[in-house]
C-alpha cells in the first residue's frame, strides 16, 4: 500500500510521449514522411535538370478554303468539327453560268478552227498558183527565145533575099515574102517577150498573195489558239465550281450554307490536320541550355495532365515581341528591362490518342530536360526512404532521452 502511494502518478506529457514512441504512430508517419521526401526531391531533382512552362499551347497548320470564282452555292456536303478526307468535296457552286461559258466558248474556238483550216486550204492553193505562175514564165520565156531564134533566121534569109533580088536572082514575089516573114518574126519575137514579161510578173504577184496568205494563216491561228486558250480557262472556271479538300482534316470554322453568293477569295471554312506541335513560350533566361533533339514531357490539360513523350524542333530566332505586329522600340522613351519570351517549337515523338480531338490553342505544360544528368525514380524513392527513417530513428532517439530525464 505504501510503494503504491509512493508511486508518481503519469503525467500528461509523459502519455503523450508514449503515444508518439507507439509503433502505431511512428511507422504511418514515416511512411508519409517519405511519400513527401520522394515528391520534394522529385521536384528539386527536376528544377535542376529540366526547364518548365505553362506559356505553351498546341499548334498545327490551318488550312483556309476559299474559292476561285464568285457564285451561289448549291450544296455544302460537310458538317461543322466533321473529319475530312483529301479530295473531299467540302462546297459546290451552282455551274449553270460557267457550263453555258464553256460551251460559247467552245463554238468560238470551233468557228476559229474552221477558219485557220479555210486559210490552210488557201494557203496550199497559193502555193500551186506560185508554182503554175513559174512554170508559164518559164515556158514564156521559151517561147520568147523560140520567137527571138526564128527571128534570127528570118531576118538571115531576108539578107540573103535581099542580095539575091540586087542580082535578079528571085522574082519580086519571094523577096516580098522574105520581108513580110521578116516582119511577122519581129512581131512574134516582140509579143513573146511581153509575154515573157507579163508571165514574170504573175510569180512576183503570185508570190505577194502568198505572203499575204500565210500573214492571214498566222492570225488565223493566233485567234485558233487564243479561242482555245478561252476554253481552256471557261473549263477551269467550270471544274472550280467544286471546292474539294486539300489535305486530310477536321472542318473547322464552316461560315457557308447553300444558298449563299460567295465571292472570289472569301474564307468559307477551315481545315486542320491531324498532325500537332507545341509552341513553348520559354523566357530567354531558360534557354541557356536548351538545344534541338533534347527530351520533353508534355502534359496536356485537355487529357486531365496526361503526359507524353516529345523533343524540342527547332528554337525561334528571335523573341516573340520582335515579330509582332507593333515591335517594340526601345530606342525611343524610357527604357525597362523586361525578360523576352522565345518561342520553341516542339514535336511528339508518340502518337496522340485517337479518340480525343486536338487543336491549335490548346493548354499544355512542357519540361524540357536540358541536363545529361538525371536521377532515376527508384533511386529518388529509396534516398526518400533513408531519410525517413533515419529521421524517425532520430526523432525516437531523442523523444526516449525525455522520456528518460522524465521519469528521473
Amino acid at each position: 500500500m505504501n510503494e503504491e502511494k509512493s508511486a508518481p502518478p503519469p503525467t500528461v506529457n509523459g502519455a503523450r510521449m508514449a503515444k508518439l514512441n507507439s509503433p502505431w504512430f511512428l511507422w504511418p508517419a514515416t511512411g508519409a514522411l517519405a511519400v513527401l521526401l520522394f515528391f520534394g526531391l522529385d521536384y528539386l531533382v527536376n528544377a535542376l535538370t529540366h526547364e518548365s512552362t505553362d506559356d505553351a499551347f498546341i499548334a498545327a497548320h490551318v488550312v483556309s478554303i476559299a474559292p476561285r470564282i464568285a457564285g451561289q452555292v448549291s450544296a455544302v456536303p460537310v458538317l461543322d468539327n466533321e473529319m475530312v478526307r483529301s479530295n473531299e468535296l467540302l462546297v459546290e457552286i451552282d455551274p449553270a453560268d460557267y457550263s453555258t461559258s464553256a460551251m460559247q466558248k467552245q463554238s468560238s474556238a470551233d468557228a476559229a478552227a474552221a477558219n485557220y483550216k479555210s486559210f490552210l486550204a488557201a494557203l496550199e492553193l497559193m502555193g500551186e498558183k506560185v508554182t503554175t505562175a513559174k512554170a508559164t514564165a518559164d515556158q514564156s520565156k521559151a517561147d520568147a527565145d523560140a520567137a527571138q531564134a526564128t527571128d534570127l533566121r528570118a531576118q538571115s534569109d531576108f539578107q540573103r533575099f535581099t542580095e539575091l533580088r540586087k542580082q535578079n536572082t528571085i522574082s519580086a514575089q519571094e523577096f516580098d515574102a522574105a520581108q513580110a516573114a521578116v516582119g511577122e518574126a519581129d512581131a512574134n519575137l516582140a509579143a513573146a517577150r511581153q509575154k515573157a514579161i507579163a508571165d514574170t510578173s504573175k510569180i512576183d504577184e503570185s508570190r505577194a498573195e502568198l505572203s499575204a496568205t500565210e500573214a492571214a494563216v498566222a492570225m488565223a491561228l493566233a485567234l485558233l489558239r487564243q479561242a482555245e486558250a478561252n476554253v481552256q480557262a471557261a473549263q477551269l472556271d467550270l471544274s472550280y465550281t467544286k471546292i474539294y479538300a486539300p489535305c486530310d482534316g477536321r472542318v473547322t470554322r464552316k461560315a457557308v450554307e447553300p444558298g449563299d453568293y460567295v465571292q472570289i477569295g472569301q474564307q468559307l471554312m477551315s481545315l486542320v490536320p491531324a498532325d500537332v506541335w507545341v509552341i513553348a513560350n520559354f523566357k530567354e533566361s531558360q534557354l541557356k541550355k536548351m538545344k534541338p533533339g533534347q527530351p520533353v514531357s508534355v502534359e496536356i490539360d485537355a487529357l486531365g495532365g496526361r503526359t507524353f513523350s516529345a523533343r524540342v524542333d527547332s528554337v525561334q530566332a528571335g523573341s516573340g515581341a520582335a515579330f509582332s505586329l507593333l515591335p517594340p522600340e526601345n530606342a525611343t522613351g524610357n527604357y525597362v528591362k523586361v525578360v523576352q519570351r522565345v518561342p520553341v517549337k516542339i514535336l511528339f515523338t508518340e502518337p496522340l490518342p485517337a479518340g480525343h480531338t486536338f487543336g491549335p490553342g490548346l493548354s499544355v505544360t512542357p519540361s524540357v530536360r536540358v541536363s545529361g544528368f538525371e536521377i532515376p525514380a527508384w533511386a529518388i524513392a529509396l534516398l526518400a526512404a533513408v531519410l525517413a527513417v533515419t529521421a524517425a530513428s532520430v526523432f525516437r532517439f531523442v523523444l526516449k532521452r525525455k522520456m528518460s530525464g522524465n521519469g528521473k
